[in-house]
């Protein structure tokens, strides 16, 4: 099998460079790839490894082609559509592009061409013949839990950092760390700089012996240098330092339309618009509240813009146990079924009928 890992002056060389392709722009377009595969896969309801797996392909198909040869977003779908079968969460593909679709502008879903479908097929041969058929993608977040669970400490601090810790996983997506270090060392420097903005200090842990001065991190990873954990973890920190305008969908957007041109005459003045009445407005429909606070809603949450805020939530700002895969709404009151499938009783008979209710055999 191939080596996956590099060493940053190849990560400068690659095929979109040697196209004429700033490095820039590259990292641009790596990190809306990854982004647009993981809004994805949530709007699907895809587990987490699912994701990570599709971004790892996406970043080593891009260490042989170019952005130039290849649509990203086409290539993002087609690695979200491998990477759920090889986690074995399989959709559809014309379910993966109709989800693509509803999150690209027109300009992007142009580049799927014709027929979508097909285009996103013949792309994953492509795919799987450029990383060679290694399916085989291990994720810091098992590594995350696994070394969390033998350090010692305040458990509510221990797990403030544990889900720092994951959320930096998830964000390093968005870099090419997963093409420069294991994963085992990449779950060590995000709980290293966890434990540093969390202010957890990590003193004993399981295992540890008291005449032997070493970093709780060798346990794990025998002679890891603190030179490398700094280095990731600048890497992680200057992605939250990118400004917002690279942040957006590339290329910019259109400048909006001219305004139209002012009338010719008097009799071309169109009529004011009737002023706004002093009545109230009209009340809600019987049986649904105007404050959306129907069970297994949000209600009027500041992150998910309940009630009669239209704002849809903001990524990576709001409790994201929400959207673990697997989640499941409490049990309505009183009944063992979850919202929205109460029992309810059956309907009554036709009348002047012959109808009886059906009886188990004893």
């Amino acid at each position: 099998m191939p080596c996956w890992y590099y060493e940053k002056k190849d990560l400068v060389n690659t095929p979109a460079g040697k196209a004429g392709l700033d490095p820039e722009t590259e990292a641009r377009y790596r990190r809306e790839g990854a982004r647009f595969i993981i809004d994805c896969g949530t709007k699907m309801g895809l587990r987490y490894d699912t994701m990570a797996s599709g971004v790892v392909f996406f970043h080593r198909f891009y260490m042989y082609h170019s952005f130039t040869d290849f649509p990203r977003y086409v290539i993002a779908t087609c690695c979200l559509f491998l990477a759920g079968k090889v986690e074995e969460t399989p959709k559809k593909c014309k379910d993966l592009v109709k989800a693509a679709h509803s999150l690209l502008p027109d300009r992007h879903i142009a580049t799927f061409g014709e027929d979508a479908r097909e285009e996103v097929l013949t792309h994953e041969r492509i795919l799987l013949q450029t990383i060679k058929f290694d399916l085989q993608v291990e994720h810091p977040y098992s590594y995350l839990l696994k070394y969390a669970k033998s350090l010692k400490g305040d458990k509510d601090k221990l797990q403030k950092m544990v889900q720092m810790a994951w959320t930096f996983i998830n964000d390093s997506l968005c870099t090419t760390l997963c093409l420069q270090w294991e994963p085992e060392i990449i779950a060590i420097a995000v709980m290293y700089l966890a434990s540093k903005l969390t202010k957890f200090e990590i003193h004993d842990w399981e295992g540890r012996i008291a005449s032997l001065r070493q970093n709780w991190w060798e346990q794990f990873v025998e002679g890891l240098k603190f030179d490398i954990l700094e280095d990731i973890c600048h890497q992680v920190l200057d992605l939250y330092s990118t400004p917002a305008r690279d942040l957006t969908d590339s290329p910019p957007p259109p400048p909006p339309p001219p305004p139209p041109p002012p009338p010719k005459s008097k009799e071309e003045v169109p009529a004011p618009p009737p002023p706004p009445t002093s009545q109230p407005p009209p009340p809600p429909p019987p049986g649904f509240p105007s404050s959306f606070n129907y069970p297994g809603s949000f209600g009027q949450s500041q992150y998910y813009g309940g009630g009669n805020y239209p704002n849809y939530p903001l990524q990576g700002s709001f409790p994201y146990y929400h959207n673990y895969p697997g989640y499941m709404q409490p049990p309505a009151p009183n009944t063992g079924f979850p919202y929205g499938q109460q029992r309810f009783p059956p309907p009554p008979p036709p009348p002047n009928s012959n109808y009886r209710p059906q009886t188990r055999r004893s």
